[in-house]
């Protein structure tokens, strides 16, 4: 049996429509990838970005030092900061799990804050520190690579 042109092209354009329905069905079916969301609830912390972003510029105008110690993590805040004042909570976000993100209240003691060891793995981690002090929002966003 010929095939003429006409045939073949019908044929090629079929051949074409299945791979790309079969690679559509493929990757959505896939496991592997992950379709999540990074936050579930996404257009309600939408809402609420402005504060955010007024919390952001407060923050920058307290210094906040992460340092690695034997024990873990140590995040220290000005020594000026009355501890009994401040109340929030640290967010820890792991970009390659979630199921290892964690939240911390923030519980100050001697202006420094300790992440047990066995709390962080090795990797990237997005930390978030949001608190209330003196009745003022302050936030602190930073990524760190923590090595044990």
């Amino acid at each position: 049996m010929k095939i003429n042109w006409g045939t073949g092209i019908v044929i090629a354009f079929i051949g074409f429509i299945g791979f790309i329905l079969f690679f559509v069905f493929k990757m959505s079916t896939d496991h592997k990838a992950n379709h999540d969301l990074v936050i579930e609830e996404y257009y309600k912390a939408e809402l609420g970005y402005q504060n955010e972003i007024d919390a952001t510029i407060n923050g920058k105008s307290i210094k906040i030092e992460f340092v690695k110690t034997s024990e873990g993590l140590s995040i220290k805040f000005p020594k000026n900061i009355e501890e009994e004042n401040i109340t929030g909570n640290i967010s820890f976000y792991r970009p390659s799990n979630k199921h290892l993100d964690f939240d911390l209240p923030l519980r100050l003691s001697n202006s420094h804050l300790l992440i047990p060891d066995k709390r962080l793995l090795d990797g990237r981690w997005d930390i978030k520190i949001f608190w209330n002090y003196n009745e003022k929002d302050y936030l602190h966003k930073e990524s760190i690579t923590y090595i044990k």
